[in-house]
């Protein structure tokens, strides 16, 4: 496999690994953060987090399904409709044709030689139609299934690891679930720079800013709710 297709299958799902793990380290460390603001013990805190983590996880991986799938049937059904459009109004599909590439400039010989070459092939006319009147690119049509199921194992695997020290017993849980899980938050940030124009330090900052104050506000309200039952 050439450089140019690893590429491009990094960012066809890189959208979902990032959009998964973001979110999976963020609901994790939204549940400890609120869980040792309100000082419940570690067996909640873990009980917790992974019921969260996998609930959301199926939450977060069924939407990317629906998502991906209505987008699927709609490109579909699109193209369905050109397909009838061209064997039951032929010259009008031609002449559309024609009126999209005189706006691209061609004219004469080469006007007539790009509109001949295109409709010999009915494929090749169908997705041009839809790819200029719609911006369907065809190429970009994939099995939801597998954007859901990378959506879901990014967020459970980078869900986890802020509940790798409440797991395995580790000393002063709550700072070391925070230095990993925003270490993490950072790094799957840097990500987004392999295929984006977005720089990997910007990258990571922005998904470490947001993650801090999802945790903030989720210690601050364990807090005041704590607060509130001991009266």
């Amino acid at each position: 496999m050439n450089n140019i297709n690893k590429k491009y299958i990094m960012g066809k799902y890189l959208g979902d690994f990032v959009y998964g793990a973001n979110d999976g380290i963020i609901t994790t460390l939204a549940v400890v953060s609120g869980a040792s603001g309100a000082s419940l013990p570690e067996y909640v805190v873990v009980i917790m987090g992974f019921a969260n983590l996998f609930a959301d996880g199926i939450s977060m991986g069924a939407s990317n399904f629906l998502g991906t799938k209505s987008e699927g049937d709609y490109a579909k059904a699109q193209r369905d409709k050109e397909v009838w459009k061209i064997d039951n109004q032929r010259v009008d599909e031609i002449e559309k044709l024609r009126n999209i590439y005189i706006k691209k400039g061609f004219t004469g010989e080469a006007l007539s030689s790009v509109i001949e070459n295109i409709i010999k092939d009915k494929k090749v006319w169908v997705d041009t139609i839809i790819n200029e009147e719609l911006g369907i690119v065809v190429d970009k049509i994939d099995d939801p299934r597998k954007h859901a199921f990378a959506t879901f194992i990014a967020f459970v695997c980078a869900g986890f690891i802020p509940l790798l020290p409440y797991t395995f017993s580790f000393s002063n849980q709550f700072n070391t679930s925070i230095i990993i899980g925003a270490s993490t938050l950072f790094i799957v940030g840097s990500l987004r720079s392999i295929v984006t124009s977005v720089g990997w330090f910007r990258g990571g900052i922005e998904m470490l800013g947001v993650g801090s104050l999802a945790a903030i506000t989720a210690y601050g309200i364990g807090i005041s709710i704590e607060g509130l039952i001991a009266r």
